[in-house]
């Protein structure tokens, strides 16, 4: 979990753990079903230790449980959450780990690279498939559905680079 979306949840109002739990689930609808409950409070320790937030009323009784505990930002929080909204990121480009593998498996002989492109584009179109269904069930104008979005137009931008793929093999392969 990146701590700055938990220091940004919790700019709000401060809130128990699994407060932030509900809100991001319903913030990110389907998306939200990958993140652990667990990871919120790992990170929450995490954030304490750094001086981000700090645990109101903290109790005295070890015997309370975590999840009753209501944490809120420090000014350091707030001034973390400031700067990462201010920052203009972006993914990288880098090799992802496909291209190293079609690259390597056609210069070692290993495979044919049109059938690791045919493999990819196989499990890129199920993908698709199963995030375009999601997005059909978001509310329209929800902010899940403009994530869902998010990654449709990646994966099909990922598609046209197989394709793309596709061709300079076959193009290889006729003038070899």
């Amino acid at each position: 979990m990146q701590q700055e979306v938990v220091l940004a949840m919790l700019a709000k109002e401060p809130s128990q753990g699994y407060q932030l739990r509900a809100r991001l689930d319903e913030a990110l609808g389907p998306l939200g079903e990958s993140i652990n409950a667990g990871q919120i409070y790992v990170t929450l320790g995490r954030l304490e230790k750094a001086g981000l937030v700090v645990r109101e009323g903290a109790p005295t009784d070890r015997s309370d449980r975590s999840d009753r505990k209501v944490y809120e930002l420090t000014p350091a929080g707030q001034a973390r959450v400031t700067e990462w909204l201010s920052e203009v990121n972006w993914p990288k480009p880098d090799l992802a780990e496909f291209h190293l593998k079609l690259v390597a498996a056609a210069a070692a002989g290993l495979a044919d690279p049109i059938s690791i492109i045919d493999l990819q584009r196989r499990e890129l179109l199920r993908l698709l498939r199963d995030v375009q269904r999601e997005a059909m069930n978001e509310q329209e104008a929800s902010d899940s559905g403009l994530l869902l979005e998010g990654i449709v137009l990646r994966l099909q931008a990922d598609l046209r680079f197989l394709e793309a793929c596709e061709r300079a093999w076959t193009d290889r392969r006729r003038h070899l």
